[in-house]
């Protein structure tokens, strides 16, 4: 990849001049991409995951919030369509359900449709709550990208979604 002059160094850029070091036969340029996607996923992660614990939900809590939301009126899933969702086992959707509840977030109902089955439902709370730390992480989002400007930032939005359409190919 080559570097534009008012580029400032990042730490990518020094594990790239180590392997230039040491093996320079390796073609590092999908290393320089990968490393940044990477560190920026757990740089904002975590500042995302610090804007929602202000609403006193983790990621995972309000990634079950979302999906609710999401799903729109009447805010209801089954615990199945949630974990398919989410990619979590059921053991660790119970967790987050059980955690939720107790706090007013959600609810858990039967099924009017299955006998055996469940729905979970956000509550008034739930629903205000989520409404709120959206905002709060897209803010922390949207924050990041002002770097880039609007033009480059929606450049770089249409890469990225080439780059994941071309991974799930494979």
């Amino acid at each position: 990849m080559s570097e534009r002059p008012e580029q400032r160094k990042d730490p990518v850029d020094a594990i790239i001049g180590q392997w230039a070091t040491v093996r320079p036969d390796l073609d590092t340029a999908a290393m320089e991409v990968f490393g940044r996607i990477n560190r920026l996923s757990h740089t904002i992660g975590e500042r995302v995951g610090q804007a929602y614990a202000k609403f006193g939900v983790s990621r995972g809590e309000f990634d079950v919030l979302a999906t609710l939301r999401r799903s729109g009126e009447p805010f209801t899933l089954s615990p199945r369509q949630l974990s398919a969702t989410l990619m979590l086992t059921t053991g660790g959707m119970t967790g987050r359900l059980d955690k939720l509840e107790r706090a007013g977030l959600l609810r858990r109902s039967p099924d009017p449709h299955d006998r055996r089955g469940l729905q979970v439902t956000l509550t008034d709370e739930g629903l205000a709550l989520v409404d709120e730390a959206v905002g709060a992480g897209l803010a922390v989002q949207t924050d990041a990208l002002s770097v880039l400007g609007a033009e480059r930032a929606g450049q770089l939005a249409g890469l990225l979604r080439d780059l994941l359409a071309g991974t799930d190919r494979s």
